[in-house]
């Protein structure tokens, strides 16, 4: 399969054999624990996080999950709440 992203001026082209390996190549990691962006993550100040919780807990302030209030497990602490 070939995948293309284009990023506005910015464009990446690869030829991968499963998504895994695209998402590796393509997909930004959250600036704070790391872990591949895949989907909609929170941008704060032009850095990529893959939740609010991480760009709090990186100082930035005035974000939000785009998913609304939903129930959730916090992927750091485990703990179980509402977003």
């Amino acid at each position: 399969m070939t995948i293309t992203v284009n990023n506005g001026a910015e464009q990446s082209e690869g030829v991968f054999d499963s998504f895994e390996c695209a998402i590796e190549a393509l997909a930004p990691r959250c600036a704070h624990c790391g872990c591949r962006v895949i989907g909609h993550g929170v941008e704060s100040s032009g850095t990529v996080y893959c939740c609010a919780h991480c760009a709090r807990e990186s100082g930035a302030s005035g974000v939000a999950d785009n998913a609304g209030a939903t129930a959730a497990i916090d992927h750091l602490t485990g703990e179980q709440g509402f977003r």
